[in-house]
């Protein structure tokens, strides 16, 4: 029965994906273990490390379908021993061949790069979805470029915007991302096969070679020295991780604020029968962009626990490496379900335009105080028109006027233009500065990038 909310049939999928908990599952890190040491038996037999014969045998014996975790389990509780269990399962499954399974390296050497042979697969997901996400931000500002909105500083009205501006803004923060994944990549995914203390002395003269040849047939980079007490390259995936998360639970807490009733510009995608709540029928919750944000704060967590790792004593030592066991599986259960989230909800989410236009007049012309001070700045100087302007803005908001009857109440003011100037200077569509262009701008860098699908 499952006891972390990750597998539970009924939850699970709001904190990871099917694709992302296998990858993570018990019986693949059992085969990635198997994988490997198959890999070191065919590595060896070339090399006339072990007999050629014996590589063939275990090459062709080796199956963790037929492993029986709860064998396995038992023998791990009785040998304390996280890893000999599996040794001999292996060793049985391949008759006499069996006595040169595992010939050289030591356990961790097989769990750390069953690790990366799984982050491989972890980090393939993460770079397809994420470019996904950035794909359909680039679709939906491009969608969106003209679409007039208030920005918001201090969670208060601020100057007009677009959405597509606020989209593009998040799109040139995913075209960093891929780039940080792409260029940690190559370091990321290297394994490490060098024995006990990463001097390579159980293999003879030939271990950096037995070490190549063995990361050559799994697909992995080969390190310059062995790195069990050297944990950052884990350390830098999941600071990269954490970099993604934090920008999807942004945007996941943004379009949560930009749904609520009162500000109603937005809405996640909602499908017939959807329930809001078990009491009130009118409700349409944000339920899926509360789940996206709410997966950073934990995945952060992870992250931390991750970077603690780092401190390894003296060539090895357990109580590091276990942290990683917790934690990096985490971090990438958490990032794939947000990327998917956030996938679907850009995908299918309702933009209400006209509301957004309403939310521009909600001040009644205020919004626009830069632009009425910068012009009258151009003819009185900027600090006296601010000073003018401040004081009309100030009557306006206590007053609960027009903001347009107010200075042209003004006295200084109408001494040098009059009200339908005024007026002009209020429409927040023509005080949108470059954030247009800028959509282009962006759209264009990441189309040039070569990162998009």
């Amino acid at each position: 029965m499952a006891s972390h909310i990750i597998d539970f049939l009924t939850l699970g999928n709001n904190f990871s994906t099917p694709e992302m908990r296998e990858v993570w599952s018990e019986t693949n890190r059992l085969r990635k273990h198997v994988e490997i040491e198959v890999a070191l038996a065919k590595a060896e037999g070339e090399l006339g490390v072990i007999p050629a014969e014996a590589a063939a045998k275990i090459a062709t014996k080796a199956d963790p379908s037929q492993f029986d975790l709860d064998t396995i389990a038992e023998g791990i509780a009785r040998l304390k021993h996280s890893f000999m269990a599996t040794i001999n399962t292996l060793q049985n499954q391949c008759g006499e061949a069996g006595e040169f399974v595992h010939y050289g390296p030591t356990t961790q050497d097989i769990v750390d790069t069953g690790t990366v042979l799984q982050l491989k697969e972890a980090f393939a997901i993460v770079e397809r979805d994420a470019k996904l996400v950035a794909q359909e931000l680039k679709i939906q500002a491009k969608k969106y470029q003209y679409a007039a909105m208030v920005g918001r500083t201090h969670g208060m009205q601020a100057l007009p915007t677009t959405f597509g501006f606020k989209l593009a803004v998040w799109l040139d923060e995913f075209i960093r991302h891929l780039t940080r994944l792409q260029e940690i990549k190559q370091r990321v995914l290297v394994g490490n096969i060098s024995g006990a203390i990463c001097t390579y002395a159980s293999f003879g003269e030939k271990g950096p070679e037995v070490e190549q040849r063995t990361l050559d047939l799994l697909g992995l980079n080969t390190p310059n020295i062995g790195w069990q007490s050297a944990r950052d390259r884990f350390s830098e995936y999941a600071s990269v991780i954490a970099l993604i998360s934090g920008t999807l639970g942004k945007i996941g807490n943004e379009l949560y604020n930009l749904m609520r009733t009162e500000i109603n510009e937005v809405e996640e995608p909602f499908s017939a029968g959807k329930i809001g709540s078990t009491t009130m029928p009118h409700k349409r919750n944000p339920a899926m962009l509360e789940g996206l944000a709410s997966l950073t704060s934990p995945l952060f967590k992870s992250v931390a626990l991750i970077h603690e790792s780092m401190r390894v004593e003296h060539e090895r030592d357990a109580m590091s490496w276990r942290a990683e066991w917790i934690a990096l599986p985490e971090i990438n259960l958490y990032i794939a379900a947000q990327l998917s989230i956030a996938l679907n909800v850009l995908r299918g989410m309702k933009v209400n335009q006209q509301q957004m236009l309403k939310n521009l007049e909600l001040q009644g012309g205020l919004l626009l105080s830069e632009k009425v001070m910068f012009e009258l700045g151009n003819r009185l100087g900027k600090q006296t028109a601010h000073h003018l302007v401040y004081e009309c803005s100030m009557q306006a908001f206590e007053q609960q006027r027009p903001f347009l009857d107010v200075l042209s109440e003004n006295t200084e003011l109408v001494k040098h233009l009059d009200k339908a100037e005024l007026a002009s200077w209020l429409k927040a569509e023509n005080y949108l500065g470059a954030a247009p262009q800028k959509v282009d701008v962006v759209i264009d860098f990441a189309e040039k990038s070569g990162l998009l699908v």
